[in-house]
C-alpha cells in the first residue's frame, strides 16, 4: 500500500471505515450479540448499583476487550473461509485459536464482574 501523506479527509474516511466495521459486528456476528447483551445488563446494574469511576473504568476495558476481540475473530473467520473454503486442519486451528482468545477476555470480563458486583450485592442484602 502507497503511504500518500495524512490528510483529515483520509482520516475521517477511516472513521467511516471503522464505523461500518463495528455496524457489521453489531448487526451480523451472533456472538457479538450475546456480549452486547451482557454489556447492557452489566451497564444497567452498573447505573443501579452505582459503580465508582473505578469500577466504570474495568467494566468498560473489560466490554471494549470482549467486544474488539470478537470483531477480529470474526475478521479471522471470515478471511479463513476466504481463503480455503474447504476443511483445512491450519484453517481449523487459526479459527479455534481466535475463537479461544475471545472466551479467554470474556471469562476474565466475567471475573472482573464478579469482583465488583459480588460485594455489593451482598451489602444490599
Amino acid at each position: 500500500m502507497k503511504n500518500e501523506g495524512f490528510t483529515l479527509r483520509k482520516r475521517l474516511r477511516s472513521f467511516k471505515f471503522a464505523g461500518n466495521g463495528i455496524r457489521l459486528l453489531i448487526t451480523r456476528e451472533h456472538n457479538a450479540w450475546i456480549h452486547c447483551f451482557a454489556a447492557v445488563c452489566v451497564t444497567l446494574a452498573g447505573w443501579l448499583i452505582g459503580l465508582s469511576s473505578t469500577e466504570w473504568i474495568a467494566i468498560v476495558f473489560a466490554i471494549g476487550s470482549v467486544l474488539a476481540a470478537e470483531a477480529v475473530n470474526s475478521s479471522i473467520e471470515a478471511l479463513a473461509d476466504l481463503v480455503s473454503p474447504e476443511y483445512n486442519e491450519a484453517i481449523k486451528r487459526t479459527k479455534d485459536l481466535a475463537a479461544g482468545a475471545v472466551l479467554i477476555l470474556a471469562i476474565s470480563a466475567a471475573i472482573v464482574g464478579l469482583i465488583i458486583f459480588i460485594p455489593k450485592i451482598l451489602t444490599l442484602s
